[in-house]
């Protein structure tokens, strides 16, 4: 004899709907609960990034200088800085800090805080970033990293003495117009113990452009897939060379959200200029 009438397996089929209905909605409600957790992860870590940046741009004679980052929904670790030394000097920085989120922000409050400090003590750059590479070095994980371009730009001499560890190389546009990427640096920050680092010095001339920036706006990538890359940076730093500082920014990332199709690269893209006027 069949040990269940068609009623009692209707009931049970019954049963079963709604214990899976009960299971999906618990699921639900704990992804719901985990992507909300993640979200005040971001915006603490946002919050940090925010924090960390400068109020304002610097006001250095004979230059014209500014900044900006343009942040993603996911927090990277992009990030920039100036630090008066004398009043004819400033050191400056921008860096770009291996993954995203909180841990991202809190190595990038860890450079912050390390950099400014061999700044205040008087370390040249090369000296400076040897001394945070080790910091790093000690205090990070493994897997992650730091690059960074640091240098003193000095109003008296019209010189930027600087070091680069592992980042994009600068683009400079001279007076004419002619661009070139400056390729001199080391390994990024806190891969190795012992990385050297060298001061290289470039004078700067009335009318000439350096462009300091991160890769969030080399590889912005089209609809198609193509990277905006450095050459159309370099031609959209030229076609807008005559607008001042801030300008001058906002008028390349347009650019480069114009390449994207309207989304916007997909990660943070920030830029330092400095204009020898």
């Amino acid at each position: 004899l069949d040990a269940y009438s068609e009623d009692d397996l209707e009931v049970l089929m019954l049963l079963a709907s709604q214990v899976a209905i009960i299971i999906e909605k618990v699921m639900l409600h704990e992804q719901l609960i985990e992507k909300k957790r993640l979200e005040g992860q971001l915006e603490v870590a946002r919050q940090v990034q925010l924090q960390l940046l400068p109020a304002k741009d610097p006001q250095l004679d004979g230059y014209d200088i500014s900044a900006y980052n343009f942040p993603t929904e996911e927090v990277s670790g992009d990030y920039y800085d100036w630090v008066k030394i004398y009043d004819d000097q400033i050191g400056l920085v921008i860096a770009d800090v291996s993954g995203k989120g909180v841990p991202a922000a809190l190595l990038m409050a860890f450079l912050r805080a390390s950099l400014r400090a061999a700044t205040h003590i008087g370390y040249s750059p090369h000296i400076s970033m040897a001394k945070v590479n080790y910091l790093l070095w000690e205090s990070i994980e493994r897997n992650q990293f730091v690059t960074a371009f640091y240098g003193i730009l000095d109003v008296t001499n019209k010189t930027l003495s600087y070091t680069n560890a592992g980042h994009n190389p600068p683009l400079l546009l001279d007076k004419d117009g002619n661009s070139k990427f400056i390729e001199r640096g080391s390994l990024p920050l806190g891969m190795f113990k012992d990385t050297r680092y060298h001061e290289y010095y470039l004078t700067t001339e009335s009318g000439e452009v350096l462009v300091l920036y991160t890769d969030g706006a080399t590889e912005a990538q089209s609809p198609q897939g193509e990277e905006f890359g450095r050459d159309r940076l370099a031609e959209a730093v030229k076609a807008n060379r005559q607008l001042g500082a801030r300008d001058l920014i906002a008028a390349v990332q347009q650019e480069v959200v114009e390449w994207t199709g309207g989304v916007g690269a997909g990660d943070d893209v920030t830029f330092f200029v400095i204009k020898a006027l």
